[in-house]
């Protein structure tokens, strides 16, 4: 089941599956949370697709566009279109002076190798896997893992001042 929902907050239309299961939807653009129960539901069907249309519908409607909603085909319809029109990828990598076959190997690449972790990550990791590591030993730890250690302890003093780190005693824990 999908039901078409509105905040009350502001105005936005969106999509909630399955309204009778969740407790509370959150409206995707101010964030504001909402009881379901509470929610007037616009437009309910079990088809994903016939609500999709009906909140297309709805949206013209308020804009003032009913009229050339309906000259417009079905939303389902449109979203194929859309990928039969426009520029392909390599179209348009060749079109901007890059070879796209090189483009595509240098993804290939990029996508095959390890992933990298972030400074911060090496940081916590440093703190979560050793017992009651000093700065020094984050450091070290940072450095061992491509981490410059100056940077790892502006880091490590950045966490703390955030409140993500304690330190006691010279050592460090996460929070």
């Amino acid at each position: 089941m999908y039901a078409v929902v509105g905040c009350s907050e502001c105005d936005h239309l969106w999509l909630l599956s399955d309204p009778r299961t969740a407790e509370t939807a959150t409206c995707p653009r101010c964030g504001r949370t909402h009881r379901t129960k509470k929610l007037r539901r616009l437009a309910e069907d079990e088809d994903r697709q016939a609500v999709r249309q009906a909140r297309a519908a709805l949206l013209a409607k308020r804009g003032g566009n009913s009229e050339a909603f309906a000259d417009t085909a079905h939303v389902a319809a449109m979203e194929s279109e859309i990928g039969d029109s426009g520029v392909d990828d390599r179209e348009y990598l060749e079109g901007s002076g890059l070879d796209a076959d090189a483009v595509a190997a240098a993804g290939e690449r990029a996508s095959s190798r390890s992933t990298s972790r972030s400074r911060d990550e090496v940081v916590r990791d440093a703190i979560r896997e050793q017992d009651a590591p000093t700065a020094g030993d984050i450091a070290a730890y940072a450095e061992s893992h491509g981490v410059p250690g100056e940077k790892a302890r502006e880091l490590l003093e950045t966490l703390a001042r955030r409140g993500d780190v304690s330190e006691s005693n010279g050592s460090y824990r996460l929070v």
